[in-house]
């Protein structure tokens, strides 16, 4: 019996060992892995992600004005292939990983976003303007390159500016 008290007495002097969540805050690891956020100005709509996804939680719908990705939060195992695997880093796993919900709010909870396609300043062809933070990445070093405005650009016609460029044809 005097162990016991000895126990008591030593934990009600040094206060609780386990964690205090709900009272109080927890501890969350870095590597912790919650919900998924997509950046629609990041997003290509390549389908990269759609096809890792194990959980096939991700959805991507493609339409003549642009796409949209959607990911099922209910079938979301968080195992992070999507963010691997996507070239852009366009998806990332929040901290958040408060993710109890109600059974009738499970079709209510999802991720979704939509990038809409617009005309090449060239050509007129729809297209996804491309990241400005790409385009500096692939043109770094070349300072008669104007990024900015090759955003607007579509891939064919950029193509055709770089071989013209690249052989002399085109004007710094």
């Amino acid at each position: 019996m005097a162990s016991y008290l000895k126990i008591l007495l030593r934990n009600l002097i040094q206060g609780p060992s386990t964690d205090p969540f709900p009272a109080g805050p927890t501890f969350e690891p870095d590597s912790i892995r919650g919900k998924i956020r997509i950046d629609p100005e990041l997003c290509m709509g390549c389908g990269i992600c759609v096809h890792n996804c194990v959980s096939n939680a991700l959805h991507l719908e493609r339409r003549e004005d642009g796409h949209t990705l959607t990911c099922w939060d209910n079938l979301c195992c968080r195992c992070a292939t999507c963010v691997m695997f996507c070239p852009m880093k366009a998806i990332t796993l929040l901290p958040d990983w408060h993710t109890a919900h109600y059974q009738d709010d499970k079709y209510a909870r999802i991720e979704q976003k939509s990038v809409t396609y617009e005309p090449c300043s060239v050509c007129g062809k729809k297209m996804r303007p491309v990241p400005a933070a790409l385009l500096k990445k692939l043109y770094a070093g070349k300072t008669d390159v104007d990024a900015e405005r090759l955003t607007h650009v579509c891939p064919d016609c950029r193509q055709l500016e770089d071989s013209k460029r690249n052989i002399g044809q085109l004007p710094a």
